[in-house]
């Protein structure tokens, strides 16, 4: 399982079957979480700008250049 440091930083969207705030093909910010994780669950930044949880299997992770990872993380 990956840790905090070790986990990818954004995701894209993959499934998005009873959740509204998700955009299939979208880019999004994983934030860390250990204990969500554990529960088969990412913490997201959704298209509210609030981070909420969805599970795993909805994304998979994306590389992103380092200048545009700070592009996306800022971006509102």
């Amino acid at each position: 399982m990956a840790n905090a440091t070790t986990e990818p930083r954004f995701v894209m969207c993959v499934r998005n079957e009873g959740c509204e705030d998700l955009e299939l093909r979208e880019v999004y910010q994983r934030l860390p979480d250990a204990r969500a994780a554990r529960d088969g669950y990412a913490r997201v930044v959704d298209e509210s700008g609030e981070d909420y949880l969805y599970p795993e299997s909805y994304f998979v992770p994306v590389r992103i250049p380092r200048k545009a990872q700070r592009v996306l993380a800022t971006a509102t």
